[in-house]
């Protein structure tokens, strides 16, 4: 029955074209369920050298013995997966297996697997996340690092035993375009660590049989990829990570006559989904953080990888993947900390680094300022990480260490129209740093919005470099449903719900099908004070349709920030105001407000209309919560006021910074 309503409810968002190109879809499915159109015998493949390596294989990060270490628990199974970090699932891997729930999942045709059924499948994003192989890249770091070959072995023993389990076309780890480019991405980075063609891996008889079967996966991982890209209103990140995957792959092995075609269409869309994907102001239209790193990943390795080969770039490419970094830079506060805007789902293109206190967003601004020269990039991530030496090698450390940091420029933006984020604040990148973002954004990208949460008009407090007002995260994605609408609804966002209802409306796990408008009429900002006002429709739906508007004022004098939510309505209707506090935060009420302290520093919150109530770790309905990472979740303290309002109505807020 559930499947049955997701399926009515994406009929109602589709176009004649998208039907069209659906059903076309379908039709070319069929036949390859039965064999035509797969790549079952690829071309021979002619070994050529044509390629530059674009990882910089031959950096040793220091120090050393992480990378070993991690190395050997692979080998011997033990791979960390989401909440199961101390997973050990054997030196025999069984690649078709959720290692969560145990599901072993059928090896039937991958493109009518149906890996949203938990019964199928278990969850998807488990089994997915070890068949990326992000693992496997530390026995090639290890191997580069000590040329002890039972890294190599152990790299072949994976390998061997993934190709003998996931036979092409058949199986979960066939079902997504977008999981064979990551895969084909990590498979380019290991060729590199292991040496190409002449690894010593490749050597003997047997190394020879293995490489054969090695690249005939490669070539039908390119054909599955090439002739399955996500489209429509599908044609989200999915569609950059799988022209990534599939421009890295015909760059690294230029073995067959078709790689060379491929790789211009796969270029020719990247070119033409960066630009399409990304506002002019850097913000992923996904309107995502998590996802902003994401694909700025794919974005950045391709043209990394082209620039190594002679494939370059346009410049427009290259300023919109600047301006990302940009958007990242302006959102990051002082101690490093990025608002969990959207869904997320700690997914990563490639991990290479092993440091303690590892930042992908750091990473892409350490990167960034080599790349960029940018002196406002290096004063934000202070540190060239082992990724970004893996990336640019000696001459972009060299670069960074020639940039003087500069914190006299930062933010760098605060305000992204296009977008529909606004900052707001005080004594940026010092220990008095007040740090507001305001969201007047969109839900998200094309008809589903997939990625998207129902949070217009929230907003995030950070001061001092520690969070006091946030977004709770997104926890689970095809699993736990309840939790799955709770976390990307309303109630889990500071603004404000009416009726009970969420601003948009949920139409499955990922899927929006009434979308609230929201946009920003006013953003002023000088150094005695910034106000904004932004507004939403999502509740002009109601039988009483009702308009919110909320306006931001910041007194930088007083320190105080004033919140007014205008309702403009006729009826009675039942209105809620969230605050979501940090699960670092203590928080209290007295007499005189509601306070939340984190490390010393304070804030008192007010609510002029009514009291408030505090709540934490409830499950039913789920409230007071917050989800750092991927299927894990805390209780947090979250603050509620309750109104009754009958016609048009003003409500404030008073909250005080001791920052």
């Amino acid at each position: 029955m559930q499947n049955i309503t997701w399926y009515v409810n994406r009929l109602q968002l589709m176009t004649t074209q998208e039907i069209h190109t659906r059903l076309k879809k379908t039709i070319q499915d069929s036949f390859q369920k039965y064999g035509f159109g797969l790549a079952a015998n690829p071309p021979r493949y002619i070994l050529n050298r044509n390629f530059s390596f674009w990882f910089h294989t031959d950096m040793k990060p220091q120090p050393q013995k992480a990378y070993i270490e991690q190395a050997k628990l692979v080998i011997d199974g033990h791979i960390p997966i989401f909440s199961i970090q101390n997973a050990q699932l054997g030196k025999e891997v069984e690649w078709n297996q959720d290692p969560l729930s145990r599901v072993l999942a059928p090896k039937t045709f991958g493109k009518k697997l149906d890996y949203r059924d938990p019964d199928v499948v278990g969850d998807i994003k488990y089994l997915w996340e070890l068949n990326r192989h992000l693992h496997l890249v530390s026995l090639g770091q290890a191997y580069a690092l000590t040329q002890d070959f039972q890294y190599l072995a152990g790299l072949k023993s994976h390998l061997q035993s993934w190709l003998e389990q996931c036979t092409y076309a058949l199986g979960p780890n066939w079902s997504s375009p977008l999981e064979s480019g990551i895969r084909l991405i990590n498979w380019s980075i290991l060729w590199q660590f292991i040496g190409g063609p002449d690894s010593e891996l490749f050597k003997d008889r047997t190394g020879t049989e293995f490489l054969d079967a090695w690249l005939q996966s490669i070539y039908q991982h390119c054909h599955f990829i090439q002739s399955n890209h996500s489209t429509c209103s599908s044609a989200n990140n999915h569609l950059i990570g799988e022209a990534a995957g599939l421009f890295i792959a015909t760059l690294t092995w230029p073995f067959w006559q078709d790689f060379h075609t491929w790789q211009e269409e796969a270029k020719e869309l990247l070119e033409r989904e960066c630009i399409e994907q990304t506002y002019y102001d850097g913000v992923n239209k996904e309107q995502t953080t998590a996802y902003m790193q994401f694909v700025l990943d794919f974005l950045l390795l391709s043209a990394l990888a082209g620039r190594q080969n002679k494939v370059d770039f346009s410049i427009e490419y290259w300023m919109r993947i600047e301006a990302m970094m940009e958007c990242i830079a302006s959102f990051m506060d002082k101690n490093g900390n990025i608002p969990m805007i959207g869904d997320g789902d700690d997914g990563y293109v490639l991990c290479v680094s092993l440091e303690k206190q590892f930042s992908p967003f750091k990473s892409l601004l350490a990167t960034g300022a080599a790349l960029f020269h940018r002196q406002d990039f290096k004063s934000k991530s202070m540190h060239f990480d082992h990724k970004s030496l893996y990336l640019l090698g000696k001459e972009g450390l060299q670069s960074f260490q020639s940039i003087q940091a500069n914190f006299n420029r930062l933010p760098i933006r605060t305000n992204f129209p296009a977008g529909g984020y606004f900052i707001l604040g005080k004594d940026f990148e010092t220990t008095r740093e007040v740090k507001i973002i305001f969201d007047c954004g969109p839900l998200g990208y094309l008809s589903i919005a997939a990625h998207g949460h129902a949070d217009a008009l929230s907003i995030y407090l950070s001061l001092s470099g520690l969070e006091f007002l946030i977004d709770p995260g997104t926890y689970a994605y095809h699993t736990k449903q309840k939790w799955r609408n709770y976390f990307r609804g309303t109630s889990a966002h500071n603004t404000l719900r009416v009726d009970g209802l969420d601003q948009s409306v949920i139409g499955g796990n990922f899927m929006w099908i009434k979308k609230a408008k929201a946009g920003c009429q006013l953003f002023e900002t000088d150094s005695n004070a910034d106000h904004v006002i932004g507004w939403h429709d999502g509740y002009m739906r109601l039988k009483d349709p009702l308009l919110h508007t909320r306006k931001l004022s910041l007194d930088k004098d007083l320190n105080i920030l004033f919140v007014e939510d205008a309702l403009r309505c006729i009826g009675r209707h039942h209105v809620e105001r969230f605050w979501h506090f940090s699960e670092k935060c203590s928080v209290w009420q007295d007499k005189e407000c509601l306070w939340a302290e984190n490390q010393g520093v304070r804030i008192c919150l007010q609510s002029i209309d009514g009291q408030m109530e505090l709540v934490k770790g409830q499950e039913s309905p789920p409230r007071g919560w917050i989800s750092r990472n991927f299927d894990h979740k805390e209780p947090s303290w979250t603050a509620l006021a309750s109104n009754e309002i009958n016609g048009n109505t003003t409500l404030r807020t008073v909250i005080k910074l001791f920052a």
